[in-house]
């Protein structure tokens, strides 16, 4: 058995989230935070047998896909620099970052 953890951006979740639940793969979601970009994320925790796994990663790779923003990057020390000039910088968003993890036990009560 696999677990699968799949950090997903806001944006790409509902889409994600409906394509697990018409294949019946089962999902928690939990609500997460980046560090870079201080975004909403959602991270999914999917357990499935091993030879589930490349399906449900074409799953994550067909509904979440990168995308570019523009950002303004916030001050190293806040709002207290008033000097600071940030300009707009592009940055790639969304995709999944996802981690496969083998699971030695799984119980269920």
């Amino acid at each position: 058995m696999k677990l699968i953890i799949a950090v997903i951006q806001d944006k790409d979740v509902s889409r994600l989230s409906e394509r697990l639940v018409k294949e019946s793969i089962g999902a928690t979601k939990l609500a997460s935070t980046g560090g870079f970009l201080r975004a909403g994320n959602t991270t999914f925790l999917i357990g499935v047998q091993d030879e589930q796994v490349d399906h449900v990663l074409s799953l994550i790779s067909q509904n979440c896909k990168a995308r570019d923003q523009l950002v303004t990057p916030m001050s190293p020390l806040g709002n207290q620099v008033e000097s600071y000039v940030s300009f707009p910088i592009s940055v790639q968003i969304g995709g999944a970052t996802v981690f496969v993890v083998t699971v030695d036990q799984f119980e269920q009560f």
